[in-house]
């Protein structure tokens, strides 16, 4: 084989060409028509055992050609990506390809090149570093939630039903006369004051007593679902029992059944719980904001292939959720399963698969020029680290990636270490959380299940903008 025209091209892609001469053409024609034969049939022969010159003077003596072609490309384009030293990314596309006179083949492929980083600034930036006190009011609210866990349910059935009520009820929304979709429910608990039905509905309820059954007048939202929005509607109801959730008094007695033998140490493991997952949040927002601070410094062309595997790999991580881990399946049919449109693949998905893939050019780059290594030491303990967090065994570990890639893993650690250790944390007031607003939440979620494609759609949402994984990470998830 010979490599020649190699031109690399301003937007990362590369195009080259590779003559195969026809010594390495017939070989691969006669692989092709070895493997071809047993399914062929002529005249006077068994099938399958039909001479390659009696099948060429019936078909033509281009019969087996394009599947030698076929066949012979991938060596080709290996020998052409290694003799010309080109790094390449992604799959290649042959362009062009033709028999020669001689009787070789020539081929033009092209493909994407992985990219050139220039670095920026990468040490000593500044980031800001949320910093808050935690006040005594988010220690009760802890307090409130852990009592909410710790109610008893206590029966009311002998009184009308007053807001803060679970009430247990039968309902069956008309629409027109006639039910509407998801408007049915039977034995559904309701904590009135909740908020968690269309205004109105829970209201209507307060003063019934149990066993009686009601008309509920009620008018949806404009904001609400199409087909039922701004309608008026009748929701027939029946109360079938009330109770209440009787809190534990906040003593030494509570903190006891939680651990403690007074409520003062209670609430003081608390405060410093709250105060833990703030640091960890704080460094995690830290972290995440110098590195994009690195990467906007950086000056690099991504190859839209990259950003298409990273796409792949987000979606295909987060399916596995499912059980979806069959790779027959096309990235189209797992984004219809999983309730993912093209708006949100823009919108969310390739941004943080392209800000990943940047992220890894980041400590590729800061990796050579750092000259960083990892010690054989170093990589047990990653790949000692990786074993306890997927429950699998270092030997496992290190049979399914290979101790090159664990090395590599280790280096790119060493150099987000690197970037993060150098920063400089500048303090800032945690901005006030906005109340979430509240929205009409359907009557019924009980027998058409039409809300969970929409579920689905934004933990994948959500998944694809969690801090980037390492590739080891990702493909042991």
């Amino acid at each position: 084989m010979i490599v020649k025209n190699i031109e690399k091209k301003e937007d990362n892609t590369v195009s080259f060409q590779v003559s195969c001469d026809a010594a390495e053409f017939e070989k691969a024609v006669n692989g092709a028509y070895l493997k071809a034969k047993k399914n062929i049939y002529i005249p006077g022969f068994r099938k399958g055992k039909a001479p390659r010159a009696i099948i060429e003077g019936m078909y033509g003596t281009e019969v087996f050609y394009q599947d030698a072609m076929d066949e012979l490309a991938p060596a080709a384009f290996d020998f052409g990506a290694k003799e010309g030293e080109l790094n390449i990314v992604g799959a290649p596309a042959v362009s062009d390809v033709n028999v020669t006179e001689e009787k070789g083949v020539d081929y033009t492929f092209t493909a994407d090149l992985y990219p050139v980083v220039t670095l920026g600034q990468y040490k000593g930036l500044e980031a800001e570093r949320p910093v808050r006190e935690i006040t005594d009011e988010d220690v009760n609210n802890e307090l409130e939630s852990a009592r909410k866990r710790n109610a008893r349910k206590v029966s009311a059935d002998e009184r009308p039903a007053q807001m803060g009520d679970i009430a247990n009820i039968d309902f069956d929304g008309y629409l027109n006369g006639e039910r509407f979709d998801g408007g049915k429910s039977e034995g559904y608990e309701l904590e009135l004051g909740s908020h968690s039905f269309v205004p109105g509905f829970e209201e209507q309820i307060v003063g019934m007593t149990v066993g009686e059954e009601k008309d509920l007048d009620i008018t949806f939202p404009q904001e609400y679902t199409p087909e039922l929005a701004g309608k008026a509607v009748v929701f027939k109801v029946k109360l079938n029992s009330l109770s209440y959730n009787e809190l534990p008094e906040l003593d030494d007695e509570f903190a006891g059944d939680n651990g403690f033998d007074t409520l003062d140490e209670y609430k003081a493991d608390i405060r410093a719980n709250i105060e833990k997952r703030f640091n960890e949040q704080a460094d995690s927002a830290f972290r995440s904001e110098v590195v994009k601070k690195a990467i906007d410094n950086m000056t690099v062309t991504v190859p839209k292939s990259m950003i298409a595997s990273k796409v792949e790999d987000i979606l295909r991580n987060y399916a596995a959720n499912f059980g979806l881990t069959d790779r027959s399946l096309s990235v189209e049919k797992l984004m219809e399963m999983m309730g993912v449109d093209e708006n949100m693949l823009n919108q969310n998905i390739r941004p943080a698969a392209e800000y990943q893939v940047k992220n890894d050019l980041l400590l590729d780059a800061v990796v050579l020029e750092e000259k960083l290594e990892a010690t054989a030491e170093e990589i047990e303990e990653f790949a000692k680290k990786m074993a306890d967090n997927f429950g699998t065994t270092v030997d496992q570990l290190k049979s399914y990636f290979g101790e090159e890639t664990l090395a590599e893993e280790v280096k790119k650690d060493k150099a987000g270490k690197l970037i993060t250790d150098s920063a400089v944390a500048v303090a800032a007031a945690e901005e006030e959380k906005a109340e979430p607003k509240k929205t009409a939440k359907k009557a019924a979620k009980t027998e058409d299940g039409a809300e969970k494609p929409k579920r689905t759609r934004k933990k994948a949402e959500a998944k694809a903008e969690e801090e980037p994984k390492s590739e080891t990470e990702a493909a042991a998830e």
